[in-house]
């Protein structure tokens, strides 16, 4: 892979290209078939995203055009801290574009985004299976101890 990962905020046009992303990460979870979310929650989703009342957020990480991985996060409170908290819901990475910097791009760019919203900490989950996604986790974030990552900004 050649050129520039270039993070940034998704746009409503990027919605079929984000929809391929958004499958396959459901699909890398198991949910498929019986399990598969119902299209309404795709669709509900993709509109908070742009939503300015809603604290959900959709980055995208792309390479000449092409959408290769995507980050989903939200503000939230917390019983501990004063400024909120942000959760980063979903990261995926295109398949073929695994071991590029794609993931790395995209936490990075939740951090910025973090930051810039007054966030201290951000911090997310993985399964205990995915030692792929751990190894980059463990180089970003510290390991909480509930298979939860955080990074205090």
């Amino acid at each position: 892979m050649t050129g520039a990962i270039e993070v940034r905020n998704a746009r409503r046009d990027d919605f079929t290209a984000w929809r391929q992303l958004w499958d396959g990460y459901n699909t890398f979870y198991g949910r498929t078939g019986s399990t598969a979310l119902p299209a309404s929650i795709t669709q509900i989703t993709w509109q908070r995203f742009f939503d300015s009342a809603e604290p959900m957020h959709a980055l995208v990480a792309e390479r000449s055009g092409e959408l290769l991985g995507l980050a989903h996060f939200l503000y939230h409170r917390s019983t501990i801290m004063v400024n909120p908290i942000c959760y980063l819901q979903d990261l995926f990475t295109a398949e073929a574009a695994r071991g590029y910097g794609v993931g790395r791009a995209l936490i990075h760019a939740v951090y910025a985004h973090a930051t810039s919203a007054g966030s201290t900490r951000v911090y997310w989950q993985t399964h205990e299976t995915n030692s792929v996604a751990m190894r980059l986790y463990a180089k970003v974030a510290e390991r909480s101890g509930f298979i939860v990552y955080r990074h205090n900004l």
